[in-house]
């Protein structure tokens, strides 16, 4: 069976020309980030736009004129990051170090906690065995007959 003319395999690994290029940064957790500490730039920080939001700080959101600017164009999708994309996905996309390193590197860290907690429990046990020894001793000792001084006359 023959593929039809009108299929090229080499236009399928092309991306259109016609899909925008967006920021991989997501439009929520800005939009979220410039409601709650907008007047701070944290939503600048996010989209690594260091030195403008520091400038938001030290203005305190252009007395809430620079904020209300941001937050518009956060709602409306025009924001644009710091490669001067634009702010559209609402999704947050998964960066290549969250995921299963961070899980791993997770499970190595528990693994080495519940070594040293098990080491911790035994020298615990042993711990106990020895003063539940010393009591036995002593009460021994106690119980033990003590030998009478002659008296002298």
């Amino acid at each position: 069976m023959t593929l039809p003319d009108a299929y090229h395999p080499e236009d399928d690994a092309a991306p259109t020309a016609s899909a925008p290029e967006v920021s991989k940064r997501s439009r929520g957790v800005a939009l979220g980030l410039c409601i709650v500490g907008g007047f701070f730039g944290l939503h600048r920080f996010y989209v690594d736009k260091p030195k403008s939001a520091i400038a938001m700080i030290l203005t305190v959101g252009g007395l809430g004129v620079w904020w209300l600017y941001d937050l518009v164009l956060l709602a409306a999708g025009e924001f644009r990051d710091s490669h001067d994309l634009p702010v559209r996905q609402w999704s947050v996309e998964q960066t290549p170090w969250s995921g299963r390193e961070l899980t791993g590197r997770a499970e190595q860290r528990v693994n080495e906690l519940e070594e040293q907690f098990d080491a911790l429990r035994q020298q615990f046990n042993d711990l106990a065995e020895r003063v539940d020894f010393a009591e036995r001793m002593l009460a021994q000792q106690r119980e033990a007959p003590r030998p009478q001084l002659p008296r002298g006359s």
